[in-house]
């Protein structure tokens, strides 16, 4: 039979059976899915706020750093040149990158790792810390070390520990190429550098945060009795024991590690450097005992402990991190906590240096690579 010449077909039917259904049949269009509001970007802080250190002003000469023989606090800024240092110079000796890695099941003290699926929720009984659900995870952490040409056989060499290593078969040659030309002019002794990885996530509930975050010993412990002594095996390098000849690097929490390792232990390291240091309230478990987290550093620890014999450098951008999360406890703007660590540090006698970078978000990013090469020879002065 003819569809076509069916009078008791509508139009509609004879679709229906050639497999097409009507306007009105046909499923409604999956919507797009909504647009993600941009991430609200931290606000611009000013250098010559009221509670803000007396700034000497460097900003307005691109590539202009603090004298690396001068303490202090300095602005710089907002346009940035990479140092010379940050490039691969011909003729100068270079130094041998290598990395092996660490089980988590070999640990002994950060075993199993930890990790989180949700942030977390203010606890409603107290305001400075976070009621997380976290669960067991094992993890592989890379140790990347940087050897310099000069090292010689047998012989202690100086030491720099940093924080946030790269992973295997990654390796950052930023800061051994520096090294490789400050070693070379004698501005930075012939350190070996050991990058140390973490062991995943970020603050509270993972595992960076409890290695980095937590007010106590236990890093460096960690570091001095289970990394160490494998790289001088690996290897066949001595590390000094002179606090004087070690020094510990971060940037962001592994800022606020580099100083809390120095800070409980010492007699292990005198030199810390940091840029954007987390010298905020990020710590968990909650511990009675600092009960600010890293912000007790400027808020407590410093101002009523006698000084210790610690040199540090801090470098923190005028858009660092401010409140980024849900906690509101008032302990969570990097620039404040910065600043504050200066004020705190300069009332005590320390040596210290501070960059205030402008036009620089969290990391310092755009300014990094004019301001480590002077960083590291202000940090090594004296040695």
């Amino acid at each position: 039979m003819s569809l076509l010449r069916s009078p008791l077909l509508s139009l509609t039917a004879i679709l229906a059976l050639l497999g097409h259904s009507s306007a009105a049949d046909a499923p409604a269009p999956t919507p797009p899915p909504p647009k993600q509001a941009p991430k609200p970007q931290p606000p611009t802080r000013p250098f010559d706020s009221p509670d803000a250190p007396k700034f000497t002003r460097l900003d307005g000469t691109p590539g202009a750093n603090p004298p690396v023989d001068a303490d202090g606090d300095f602005v710089i800024g907002p346009d940035y040149v990479a140092a010379l240092e940050t490039k691969a110079i011909e003729g100068v000796p270079q130094g041998k990158v290598q990395q092996f890695s660490i089980d988590s099941k070999d640990c002994k003290r950060f075993n199993p790792g930890i990790a989180r699926d949700v942030f977390g929720t203010v606890d409603p009984t107290n305001p400075k810390t976070l009621i997380v659900e976290t669960h067991p995870i094992d993890y592989k952490r890379t140790i990347t070390v940087y050897i310099p040409a000069q090292y010689s056989p047998g012989t202690a060499a100086p030491l720099l520990v940093t924080h946030d290593g790269p992973g295997l078969g990654k390796p950052d040659m930023n800061l051994p190429r520096i090294l490789d030309n400050l070693i070379a002019q004698k501005r930075v002794p012939a350190m070996i550098v050991v990058m140390v990885a973490n062991g995943g996530g970020d603050a509270q509930g993972h595992e960076r945060g409890k290695e980095y975050d937590t007010m106590s010993g236990l890093y460096a412990e960690f570091i001095e009795n289970e990394v160490l002594p494998l790289v001088e095996k690996n290897y066949g390098v001595q590390l000094t024991k002179d606090p004087e000849g070690r020094a510990t690097m971060g940037t962001s929490s592994g800022g606020s590690a580099a100083l809390i390792m120095a800070w409980y232990h010492p007699e292990l390291y005198h030199r810390v450097l940091t840029l954007s240091g987390t010298f905020v309230n990020q710590q968990w478990p909650f511990n009675p005992e600092t009960p600010d987290g890293a912000w007790g550093f400027h808020n407590k620890l410093i101002p009523e402990s006698a000084p210790k014999p610690i040199r540090l450098y801090m470098a923190v951008g005028d858009r660092d991190n401010y409140n980024p999360n849900v906690m509101r406890d008032g302990m969570h703007d990097w620039v404040e906590a910065n600043n504050r660590m200066a004020t705190a540090l300069k009332a005590k006698g320390y040596h210290y240096q501070y960059a205030y970078c402008l036009n620089s978000g969290h990391g310092v990013g755009n300014a990094r690579s004019q301001i480590l090469p002077s960083a590291l020879e202000w940090l090594w002065k004296g040695y």
